[in-house]
């Protein structure tokens, strides 16, 4: 892709661009990247960790993996690593020597780049996870466990090849952020606006905030989307609903902060942005991220889309979760298909199906089933209404 350094059109071209991106949060900084010159060029795709272990064995079991159905649909999980590696995440807890998914969203965009949909799958879930190899080279056994152990058995390889049995639904990229990574994208568009219905008092989030709208900085941000037994009703649910609603209020922010219009501020956001992620080798520079964004900007905001699964407390054991079917596979069989999903903020939990619609003629009944609705929100929604 390559830049010139004389690029005054160039950043004039991509900022019209970024106004109009409504893209999910990390990969949405990126667009602008083309006029910084070809030396910050090469040192932001520089910052960006290839994920070539998961790629060879992704590789090896390629035999196995879905097929995709739909030529030019997009489906990318993204995955939040609890890891405790380094200075700046030890204060998170002690680093036992692994890390699992802390959170993980499926994020599906359509074809015609008209929708995105963020599909969050609970850490708690029990799912079959494959035998896949771990940091030392020996293979795990299949297992019957909670999801987040396959980041810790096998990384991101071993997590997608759990999703893809869970779900059928073919991986096409991953993007993987730690916790210093997540601060410091809040922090590079200085800091994202929520909404809190009643003040929250967590210790051990080291949280103390107000009710109304806040601007949560990035130490602030991570404990609010992390915090889990203080707020609401501590469920994981809550929680991951919570995730989601920041994730919308961080695309807002991604639109109208005006850093995007101001290239002196471009710059850190950019290094922030690039620097926090470990990618699949194709999307791990610049132009990699930049093919896969460019025909976003055109999405509406009330077609970014953000639900969980559908899930209930596991049979035998109500402090995990396990799928209600067979609402789940309607969701994944929309999303393999690339068929629009429909969220709704007071929508069931588990997804629904109406009985009919009214006939084209009054005179003449017609009886169709319209597409389930899931509960969710868009990133149009402005949580404190």
């Amino acid at each position: 892709m390559g830049a010139s350094a004389s690029g005054r059109g160039l950043v004039r071209r991509h900022r019209r661009r970024w106004v109009r991106l409504t893209a999910f949060g990390v990969t949405a900084l990126l667009v602008a990247a083309g006029g910084v010159g070809w030396a910050v060029y090469a040192k932001l795709s520089g910052n960006i960790t290839p994920d070539e272990a998961a790629a060879a064995e992704l590789a090896r079991y390629d035999k196995e993996r879905p097929t995709s159905l739909v030529k030019d649909a997009r489906n990318i999980l993204l995955i939040g690593s609890d890891s405790r590696e380094g200075s700046d995440n030890a204060r998170y807890g002690r680093d036992s020597g692994t890390e699992r998914s802390d959170t993980t969203i499926l994020l599906h965009l359509s074809a015609g780049r008209d929708s995105a949909t963020a599909v969050s799958l609970p850490r708690d879930l029990m799912v079959d996870l494959p035998g896949c190899r771990r940091p030392d080279g020996s293979r795990s056994a299949p297992r019957f466990a909670m999801f987040n152990q396959a980041f810790q058995l096998g990384g991101s390889a071993c997590t997608i090849r759990t999703v893809e049995k869970l779900t059928d639904i073919r991986v096409d990229h991953h993007v993987v952020v730690d916790f210093h990574g997540f601060k410091k994208m809040v922090d590079a568009v200085d800091g994202v606006e929520v909404c809190l219905r009643e003040p929250i008092d967590d210790r051990a989030a080291k949280l103390r905030l107000p009710a109304g709208r806040v601007t949560l900085d990035g130490e602030e941000a991570l404990g609010y989307v992390r915090a889990r037994k203080t707020l609401g009703d501590g469920s994981d649910t809550e929680r991951m609903e919570r995730q989601q609603r920041f994730l919308g209020a961080l695309v807002n922010e991604v639109r109208s902060n005006d850093v995007l219009l101001n290239p002196a501020k471009l710059y850190p956001v950019l290094d922030a942005a690039t620097s926090s992620l470990t990618t699949d080798p194709e999307l791990a520079s610049l132009r990699g991220l930049y093919e896969l964004v460019r025909g976003l900007r055109d999405i509406p905001m009330e077609q970014v889309q953000f639900l969980t699964v559908p899930r209930e407390s596991y049979a035998y054991d109500a402090n995990r979760d396990q799928l209600v079917e067979p609402a789940a596979e309607r969701l994944f069989e929309r999303l393999r298909t690339d068929t629009p999903v429909v969220v709704a903020g007071n929508g069931p939990r588990e997804g629904s199906y109406g009985d009919s619609y009214p006939g084209p003629y009054r005179d003449r009944a017609v009886t169709v089933s319209p597409p389930p609705t899931f509960r969710g929100n868009t990133a149009a929604e402005d949580t404190c209404k």
